[in-house]
């Protein structure tokens, strides 16, 4: 369908609903609409500002469901990471933190083989 029978067909629907609707039919029928999209936007300000909060993010670990093995390894990756990162910064009292937490995660990963 071209663009030009599409408006075409839009202003016969309009010109239909016009000889159908009265003012206060349309009237109506706009309140409700922009009630809805804004309960829409509502909802939708609601819902990023509960994703944002520390429990969403607590709950989304949690769906994650991860074994202890997956827990000891993702922790692995983060400390390895950082350890990286303080090094390059010539930060090494931050690297034998990190260091201990490495250590501890391979007895975790030791005692999971």
């Amino acid at each position: 369908m071209t663009n030009k029978k599409l408006m075409e067909k839009l202003e016969e629907i309009e010109s239909t609903l016009k000889k159908r609707l009265s003012e206060k039919d349309t009237t109506e029928i706009a309140t409700k609409v922009v009630s809805r999209m804004v309960n829409v936007q509502t909802m939708q300000s609601w819902y990023e500002h509960v994703r944002e909060s520390p429990i969403a993010e607590s709950m989304d670990i949690e769906s994650l469901d991860m074994t202890e093995e997956e827990e000891a390894i993702a922790d692995a990756a983060k400390y390895m990471t950082l350890m990286n990162l303080f090094e390059e910064k010539e930060e090494y009292e931050k690297c034998a933190i990190c260091k201990i937490k490495l250590s501890k995660i391979n007895k975790i990963l030791k005692r999971n083989e």
